[in-house]
């Protein structure tokens, strides 16, 4: 393992600690269906008594349904830039008001995107200095990284294809370059940090995925959390 990822590995780990709770989060283009996968996971959580957070990024708070509301209105005109800072002011709020408290009551959180996303999004998509990126990212979530992040991968026109015509917000109606750049951009962040991200084939049927998706979970969480979806 190069140097740089284990000294993040061990970052992660070392943050991860601090609270009794676990944060995962989820990742993946558009019409990936990672959004689906999680809702039957929360339901399988319930049946099990397991205390957990379903939340998104952005959107998970008040303040994040209206940023949320900005950002993916079709017809929208934001710049790259200003796209960039609604997304970490939507995150800083998300990890004060929802993530950390939750993580501080030992609760599973999942969040649906996070600081990868916009790594992927508006670095690989829009071509905004991914390092710029990084030290926004720290700077908005105080260094609160993700245990395990969990890749839904798809090829970009069979994501599209799932959409539902006439109904696609304003990141989606991007042009197919763009979708593909994002694509890229979470296939190399999986690349870089391996011991972090599993990486799951989306375009299975949705069954098949939800099995691998509740497989990886059960290994990685099932003693700290009583955790068995099997």
């Amino acid at each position: 393992m190069p140097a740089d990822t284990k000294r993040k590995a061990e970052r992660t780990a070392e943050l991860n600690d601090t609270y009794p709770g676990t944060f995962i989060t989820l990742e993946g283009p558009e019409g990936a269906g990672k959004t689906t996968q999680v809702k039957l996971l929360s339901k399988a959580l319930t049946n099990l008594d397991v205390p957990h957070v379903v939340t998104r990024d952005p959107g998970g708070t008040p303040l994040g349904k209206q940023v949320r509301r900005i950002l993916l209105t079709p017809g929208m005109e934001v710049a790259p830039m200003a796209e960039l800072l609604l997304y970490q002011a939507d995150r800083a709020q998300h990890v004060a008001e929802v993530i950390r408290p939750a993580l501080e009551a030992g609760k599973l959180v999942l969040c649906d995107r996070f600081v990868d996303s916009s790594i992927a999004y508006q670095g690989y998509g829009r071509n905004i200095d991914i390092k710029l990126i990084k030290d926004l990212n720290e700077l908005s979530t105080g260094g609160l990284r993700p245990l395990m992040t969990i890749l839904f991968d798809i090829q970009s026109e069979d994501g599209l294809s799932r959409l539902h015509p006439g109904a696609e917000d304003r990141i989606e109606r991007e042009a197919i370059d763009f979708h593909k750049r994002v694509r890229s951009g979470y296939l190399a962040l999986a690349e870089a940090e391996p011991e972090r991200w599993r990486i799951l084939d989306a375009a299975k049927p949705l069954t098949t995925v939800q099995e691998q998706f509740m497989k990886i979970l059960t290994t990685k969480l099932g003693s700290k959390h009583k955790l068995n979806l099997l």
